[in-house]
């Protein structure tokens, strides 16, 4: 059955003129999602915590940012796009307390709505309006006159005009310039989560490392090695997002092409896809759920033992002193 996609049409941003709208946190999509909706006329109020670089963001941008409790309070629908990691504790402690009956609450990802660790009370709708790209795009897209689509997920037993109120939302950020697909909190999370440990992240990642170290095991020079395995890959990925599989393959030689076909079946093996399925299935039963809830609860040991290492391998170091002498290339480096 195909998808339902909602555009510009079929959203009334009006609904939401008498609304006040409440972003919690100003990171990446928070920043984003304000600056959006403010400029397409609506009334947004802004909860971050004083003393650090998202609330200082917020000031410069004209907000006067709130505490989480007294942004809730005054708001009717209320996104939290706090990381997920702190979201259900914050949930309990500043947020829950200031619902009232009527509210929205919102997120971006339905991880902890879905997994339980952020329960709306009675008389408290639920409402998903995910954009599928970074703030930063969400953001210059919507000042280039475009926008990022998104998707669209109400909570069960939640009503018409809740659906309503998201497709208004959603077109106040930009999603329906590109396009809102409806989709649920649980297809929405699983996905996502997914996606980012098998491909975009988790799988790329190896996939990457993997390739540099046998090159550089075999005796290539790690430049060679870092420009083949991570630098070309942008290329791939950026003919992948203009035309899908087909003209990537178009676009390249015969060669790669020949390569694809016969070697890649060879990298991605039946093995491969049986931990893709086990993968989904901790995620679908939420295994993975409770591994990293529990992980941020102890200080998150492993997760900060494993990124210090990371930032140190070979590939890293290489990569950074390459880049440097790339005058086209806006080097970045995590805070």
């Amino acid at each position: 059955m195909p998808a339902k996609i909602y555009y510009d049409n079929d959203a009334d941003l009006s609904l939401l003129k008498d609304k006040t709208i409440a972003i919690l946190g100003y990171g990446s999509q928070g920043h984003a999602q304000a600056q959006n909706l403010r400029d397409s006329g609506c009334n947004v109020v802004i909860g971050q915590r004083p003393g650090g670089p998202n609330y200082d963001l917020a000031v410069k941008h004209g907000f006067k940012p709130m505490s989480l409790s007294e942004a809730t309070a005054a708001a009717d629908l209320i996104n939290i796009l706090l990381p997920d990691e702190v979201q259900g504790d914050l949930f309990r402690s500043e947020i829950r307390g200031n619902l009232k009956s009527g509210n929205i609450l919102m997120c971006s990802h339905g991880f902890n709505i879905h997994f339980g660790q952020v329960e709306a009370p009675a008389g408290v709708g639920t409402l998903l309006v995910a954009p599928k790209g970074p703030g930063h795009l969400v953001r210059s897209e919507f000042e280039k006159g475009g926008g990022v689509p998104a998707l669209i997920a109400i909570g069960e037993g939640d009503s018409e005009e809740t659906k309503q109120l998201g497709l208004a939302y959603a077109k106040g950020i930009g999603g329906t310039r590109g396009g809102v697909i409806e989709t649920t909190f649980a297809e929405e999370t699983e996905t996502d989560l997914f996606g980012e440990q098998v491909v975009l992240c988790g799988g790329v990642s190896e996939l990457v490392k993997a390739a540099f170290d046998t090159l550089v095991e075999a005796g290539y020079q790690p430049e060679m090695a870092y420009f083949e395995c991570l630098h070309e890959l942008k290329l791939i990925v950026d003919l992948f997002y203009q035309g899908g599989l087909s003209y990537m393959r178009y676009s390249v030689s015969n060669t790669a092409e020949y390569g694809d076909y016969t070697r890649g079946p060879r990298i991605v093996t039946e093995e491969t896809r049986a931990e893709m399925k086990k993968i989904l299935t901790e995620i679908q039963n939420g295994q993975f759920a409770r591994e990293w809830i529990l992980e941020n609860r102890a200080g998150a040991p492993a997760f900060k033992a494993t990124r210090r290492r990371d930032r140190n391998l070979l590939i890293e170091q290489v990569g950074r002193q390459l880049r440097s002498l790339m005058s086209w290339i806006d080097d970045k480096e995590p805070a």
